[in-house]
């Protein structure tokens, strides 16, 4: 499976939204990479639009172009609005909860735990970050990896954690607690231009 090894700060500079959700690649050059990128004015067509605003969400959750075509098609099966039914099932993505739970700084961060078998939902080990939780599964560190200073240090620098988990620090486990609202997600994603994106 090809992964993406380039540099997350110039894709969120040429995208001009922070796909690590800090800000931090924004805050020192908010223009493209490139020599002239401080003076490139390019106005997109709506097709160039409906792209951008899908590499966005690709790129933040990072999956590769089968993959969240793959999550896509599977969220026009749900009941409800498309786009927002794509976002819960990224959300849902055992990777993700990783992140969200604070047990790693970063999503890509989370994926290695997930991927190297540190990671359990409901006491069993799963090492496929593409694993969809449901609300009421338990995420926890393995007993044998609840010492790791990296998750440890990613605990520390948590600043807030999102309302549909909770996490037990003593026993290094988190709930997924209910599906995520709208609300609760980036502001700065506009999902229906990528539903008009892959319906062209």
């Amino acid at each position: 499976m090809a992964r993406f090894t380039g540099s997350r700060y110039k894709v969120s500079r040429r995208l001009g939204f922070s796909t690590l959700e800090t800000g931090k690649e924004l805050a020192k050059k908010p223009y493209i990479p490139g020599q002239h990128g401080n003076k490139r004015g390019k106005k997109l067509s709506n097709y160039g639009i409906q792209l951008q605003e899908k590499q966005k969400i690709r790129f933040m959750y990072g999956l590769n172009e089968k993959q969240f075509k793959k999550v896509f098609e599977k969220a026009g099966k749900m009941k409800g609005v498309h786009g927002e039914n794509l976002l819960i099932l990224l959300e849902s993505r055992v990777d993700n909860l990783v992140y969200r739970l604070g047990l790693s700084t970063t999503r890509k961060g989370a994926r290695q735990l997930v991927n190297h078998g540190h990671i359990t939902v409901n006491g069993r080990k799963v090492d496929i970050p593409s694993y969809t939780c449901k609300p009421g599964d338990e995420i926890a560190v393995k007993e044998s990896d609840r010492e790791m200073k990296i998750i440890k240090d990613s605990l520390e620098a948590l600043a807030k954690r999102v309302d549909f988990v909770k996490f037990d620090e003593k026993k290094m486990s988190g709930t997924y607690l209910r599906y995520p609202q709208r609300s609760e997600l980036n502001a700065d994603v506009n999902e229906s231009l990528i539903v008009e994106f892959y319906n062209r």
